[in-house]
């Protein structure tokens, strides 16, 4: 139909621009030597007869275009250290972009010279960006199976590191991983978590999280007879949600498990006695302000009748006649998760000697014997107490098997509600303090957006507005500083993502925290 033509010459005109501006850029380098030119080419699409204007961009723009420097966040907070040094930190969250995803969506790339997309490239300059911020605390996304156990494990070793990794499940060759400085932290327990459950419905995808449970190692001080100050473990927690802009619930439900699964392992590395305090990382597919954003750093969600798509807000799919919406619970209660994002065992403790039996349980009897026989003294009603319960015929109503009722999750279910019992705040704001511009984590298909974060623990304030939105400060784990993001237009200035000097299509964020000693 007109429709397909119309893509393939959009693709041929692609292809034709990027030719054409290969051939200049050969040309231009080959007659000015000495000068140094930006060995990539960016088609900035401008509304001018539909047609794509490359503009070349020397190193030194480039430079300045995607320049970076820590932002202090310490007196904008009002707080300073303390009367003791905490324990500092710097972590990262970098979704490197896998090398097998991206020859599979090439066309997203498209403004890129494809000298830029080949992978040796990529490694050497993420690589260099690694060694650039030198983070101490480094939570991957989209990390390439193989190219983990060639490359990046061998060469964060040599840099100090201890790697664990979680590859996806499925057929995806990609998955995240954890890697965190030997001097400077010891690895308590690892924990990885598949998304997969065959039994329910909304949890169809292959997706993955990592948790890692880490002991700061602090350096003991040079001739002091005095014990170093106790320092909390801190749980690290890494994961990519699905990207699927339209399914809201699978967005949900994988997130209700991941918080699900980091209670757990609070509560089994000593629970309110030791508190640990936690940081979220991740590619998490949604927009700030968003629903499940809301959910993370408000604590709760309303969800009854919301469309599937606006949960993320990725994009604008109001124009559907018929939307996908979200009605609970959104989860079976086989799962065992409450809609407190807890499992059972964590959430409630069942009273001795009292029985409760919950749907699932009540189900298994509709055809045993004691069900198939009238009540004597039932009063006949034709057409509604005359008829007896019919088997399915197939003989399996004499093999009832009944599971024990204590197998079922007895926590009240909301159909409309959500929360979790975490207080987490994010990192970044989402706006350049200088210009109002919202910032931007990734830029593909010709427009950007914030889909990536780094959430820490926090102390709520009193809500004194009423809007449901939490106010927190920090408490032992302290926000000291953060990498500036950059703004939509900084990004296209800069040949869009990726370029010759970012070399995913995604930027890397950045925290540096302060530990205050327990108790």
């Amino acid at each position: 139909g007109g429709s397909a033509r119309r893509v393939v010459q959009r693709r041929r005109r692609r292809r034709w621009w990027a030719r054409c501006c290969a051939t200049c850029w050969r040309r231009s380098h080959s007659s000015s030597a000495g000068s140094q030119v930006l060995p990539s080419m960016k088609m900035m699409t401008q509304q001018r007869d539909v047609r794509r204007v490359c503009v070349w961009r020397p190193m030194p723009d480039l430079l300045r275009q995607l320049a970076r420097t820590w932002e202090n966040t310490t007196q904008r907070q009002g707080e300073g250290a303390g009367e003791d040094n905490p324990f500092e930190f710097t972590v990262m969250s970098y979704n490197i972009l896998s090398q097998d995803l991206l020859e599979t969506n090439c066309d997203l790339y498209s403004h890129c010279q494809p000298e830029l997309l080949k992978w040796d490239f990529r490694f050497q300059n993420i690589m260099q960006e690694f060694d650039t911020w030198d983070p101490d605390i480094m939570c991957l996304q989209e990390v390439q199976e193989n190219h983990y156990h060639q490359q990046f494990q061998p060469a964060l070793q040599l840099r100090g590191y201890e790697c664990i990794y979680k590859r996806r499940t499925g057929i995806k060759t990609d998955g995240c991983a954890v890697c965190f400085k030997r001097d400077r932290f010891s690895l308590v327990s690892q924990h990885p978590v598949e998304y997969f459950r065959p039994i329910v419905e909304t949890l169809n995808r292959d997706n993955v999280a990592l948790l890692a449970l880490l002991r700061p190692t602090p350096p003991q001080p040079p001739d002091s007879g005095q014990d170093h100050p106790t320092l909390p473990d801190i749980l690290v927690a890494n994961t990519h949600l699905i990207f699927n802009p339209r399914r809201g619930d699978i967005k949900l439900t994988q997130l209700a498990v991941l918080l699900a699964e980091i209670q757990q392992l609070l509560q089994a590395a000593g629970g309110d006695a030791k508190p640990c305090p936690v940081i979220l990382c991740g590619d998490l597919n949604s927009v700030p302000e968003s629903p499940l954003y809301k959910l993370i750093r408000n604590g709760e969600l309303y969800y009854y009748g919301m469309p599937t798509w606006k949960v993320s807000c990725q994009e604008d799919s109001s124009h559907q006649v018929c939307p996908r919406k979200l009605y609970g619970p959104l989860w079976p209660s086989l799962l065992r998760i409450t809609d407190s994002c807890q499992y059972v065992g964590v959430c409630e403790k069942k009273t001795p000697g009292v029985l409760r039996y919950g749907r699932e349980f009540l189900l298994q009897l509709r055809f045993s014997a004691p069900a198939l026989q009238r009540p004597e003294h039932l009063e006949l009603i034709a057409g509604v107490t005359d008829a007896m319960p019919e088997p399915p015929g197939d003989g399996s109503e004499r093999y009832v098997s009944v599971s024990e009722p204590e197998d079922e999750l007895f926590c009240k279910r909301s159909p409309t509600t959500i929360r979790h019992n975490l207080y987490l705040n994010s990192v970044y704001s989402h706006y350049q303090p200088d210009t109002g511009r919202p910032e931007v984590t990734t830029c593909s298909s010709g427009y950007g957006l914030t889909v990536d974060y780094i959430f820490y623990s926090a102390q709520p304030l009193p809500d004194k507005s009423g809007k449901g939105r939490r106010r927190y400060q920090d408490g032992a784990l302290k926000l000291l500083g953060r990498l500036p993001l950059l703004s939509e237009h900084d990004v296209w200035m800069a040949n869009g993502l990726p370029n010759a000097l970012c070399s995913s299509d995604h930027l890397s964020l950045l925290a540096r925290f302060g530990l205050e000693p327990c108790g």
